[in-house]
């Protein structure tokens, strides 16, 4: 059995897929600081796969940490790299700890690899690279504009970091670009699982649904989309772990036709935040509290993918739809509302 080290495998894509590794008969070693997550998590992977993941609390920014990782593993053959602080609206508050904290853990698994010999990468990487697109949808040849915010330009940093590491032939990587994920598994044994107040808007949805807030702001509804909402690609969160075995796969069966490659990750159709809601409130049967405020600093005002190149030669594509994302999500809540974390 391959292991594959997944950093940032207890959080939100982290864990999903973990599963789907597992599914694939991978080994998974779990690497985590569980600052936005919770070590429970690995007991739910388990119960859905049968098999427990290894796991080791780490803080990758810390070179010594880091290194503690793959001398306990060093059967580690890959690495899928989910490690980051990710809230858009925060980064702009505290721009420092974002390019510290994502670069730091970007650098420090590189040159653990680099020393070990372990030459393929993934890398969560994110539609943010692309800024604020001047066409739609997005390729993956569309111009990169500057970043709206500091999380979306350690994104961009860190696509450079690895394309000139590749050019270097040190490492073997694939920048996955993928849009909003939504939903958690058919279990309902994991999902997305914020510490205190939730910066995405799927976790707030079902937390104002089930009571725990007691209201849903929307950022804006002046914006020029048709219903003044900013649009998203919402991309099921299963849809897009599978996406990473098939990164993975890719290596193994030496397929990339690049040392750096990078693909768009998203269903190719765009949904305002309150066509999120409508479909939550149509699926759910419930009228969901919510109010519109003003603009958060940093949100772009729309954008989704064109799939095509994904589909051609990854040879995956997003198969749930929008109502599957938000019943999925409900579901999920419902479980942690009976069994909290």
């Amino acid at each position: 059995m391959r292991t594959i080290l997944v950093t940032g495998g207890a959080g939100y894509i982290g864990s999903h897929t973990v599963v789907e590794l597992q599914n694939q008969n991978y080994s998974v070693v779990i690497a985590d600081n569980l600052s936005n997550s919770n070590e429970k998590v690995i007991e739910a992977i388990c119960q859905i796969t049968g098999k427990k993941p290894d796991f080791i609390k780490a803080d990758l920014s810390d070179q010594s940490e880091c290194k503690k990782v793959f001398d306990t593993f060093p059967q580690i053959e890959a690495v899928i790299n989910f490690a980051a602080y990710k809230a858009v609206g925060e980064s702009c508050e505290k721009p420092l700890d974002y390019y510290k904290n994502n670069l730091g853990i970007l650098l420090n698994v590189l040159q653990q690899m680099k020393e070990r010999g372990i030459k393929y990468f993934v890398q969560s990487s994110s539609c943010t690279v692309y800024g604020e697109p001047e066409v739609l949808p997005v390729r993956e040849s569309s111009p990169i504009q500057q970043a709206t915010s500091p999380y979306g330009n350690t994104k961009q940093m860190a696509e450079d970091i690895l394309r000139f590491t590749a050019m270097a032939k040190q490492v073997k990587a694939i920048a996955l670009r993928y849009f909003n994920p939504v939903g958690a598994h058919e279990s309902a044994l994991i999902g997305e699982l914020p510490n205190g107040v939730p910066n995405n808007l799927m976790p707030f949805i079902t937390q104002t649904a089930a009571g725990i807030r007691k209201q849903l702001t929307v950022f804006g509804n002046d914006y020029p989309t048709p219903d003044g909402t900013c649009i998203r690609d919402f991309i099921h969160v299963v849809d897009l772990a599978k996406a990473h075995v098939v990164a993975i796969n890719r290596f193994f069966e030496n397929k990339n036709k690049a040392d750096f490659e990078y693909f768009n990750i998203g269903t190719g159709r765009g949904y305002s935040v309150l066509e999120l809601i409508n479909s939550f409130e149509k699926t759910i049967g419930v009228k969901l509290n919510y109010t519109i405020g003003s603009r958060r600093q940093g949100d772009i005002t729309q954008i989704w993918a064109d799939t095509t190149v994904s589909e051609q030669e990854l040879g995956w594509k997003a198969e749930m739809d929008i109502d599957q994302m938000t019943l999925s999500a409900w579901k999920w809540q419902q479980h942690l509302d009976k069994t909290p974390f």
